[in-house]
Formats: structure tokens, C-alpha cells, sequence
């Protein structure tokens, strides 16, 4: 397993986004500009794309958000997501994050939490799929 870091958005990682995304979850509004000033992550497995994540710096000071993260269905289960969102963790430490922020589908809080963040406020709305701002102190992540 191989996780490369990109500052454009790479095709496996566009293609990965758009089949779990728009073609399995029916998003419309996939791409935005922050993909031109995200860092995005792509983990390959036997020498193919199988999960993405981005991530870029927030408005607040010393706070990064973490987004799209995304794993194929047949990669499903694999515990490929964690090791990218750790990985993402990492560089956002080196590069002095002490926050991380994300907006998680309600599907996928529990495997948030697994990873150590937790839930802030009440479930909002992206194209009418329900979703909740959740955080992790960065300490936490590399004290591991």
C-alpha cells in the first residue's frame, strides 16, 4: 500500500470521487474550487487507486479541514480509509494543524469516532443527504 499526496486534483482521485459519489451516492455537485487549492491523497493497493481524501487549511488559525474522503467499493472493509485519514493527520501535523475539522455523512460518524473525533452540533445538509461537523485535536491523532 502506497499513499502519494498531490497539490492538483489527480484523475484517479477525480474518477474514485466520482463513482462512490455522484454514480453509487447520487451527489450532483461533486467538484468545487477548493479542489485547486486542496492537498489530495491517493492510497494504492497492488498498484491501483482505491480511497482518496482532500484537505486544506480553514479560516481559523492552526485548523484544517479534511473532506471527500472516499474508498471503492470493492476496497471496502480493508481499514484503507483509517490508514489514509491517519496518514492526512500526519501531514496536516507537519504542517503545524493542531484541528481537524469534517463534515461526515450520518453513515459514516461511527467510523469517524473509531478514529478518534467527535461529534460537534446538529446534523445539516448537503444536497439533502444529513451530515454532522465533527473535530479531532491533532495531539490525540500522533500520540498513537
Amino acid at each position: 500500500m502506497i499513499i502519494e499526496s498531490f497539490n492538483y486534483l489527480p484523475l484517479e482521485a477525480k474518477n474514485i470521487r466520482e463513482t462512490v459519489f455522484v454514480n453509487e451516492q447520487g451527489f450532483n455537485y461533486e467538484f468545487d474550487d477548493i479542489d485547486d487549492i486542496a492537498t489530495h491523497l491517493v492510497l494504492y493497493t497492488d498498484d491501483k487507486a482505491a480511497a482518496t481524501c482532500r484537505f486544506f487549511i480553514d479560516k481559523v488559525k492552526d485548523t484544517y479541514l479534511i473532506g471527500r474522503i472516499a474508498v471503492l467499493k470493492n476496497y471496502g472493509g480493508l481499514g484503507l480509509g483509517s490508514q489514509l485519514l491517519q496518514k492526512a493527520e500526519n501531514l496536516i501535523a507537519k504542517k503545524g494543524g493542531k484541528l481537524i475539522r469534517l463534515s461526515a455523512q450520518l453513515q459514516a460518524v461511527e467510523f469517524y469516532r473509531k478514529n478518534g473525533y467527535i461529534d460537534e452540533g446538529e446534523p445539516h445538509y448537503d444536497e439533502s443527504y444529513p451530515h454532522v461537523w465533527m473535530y479531532k485535536k491533532l495531539t490525540d491523532s500522533l500520540d498513537k
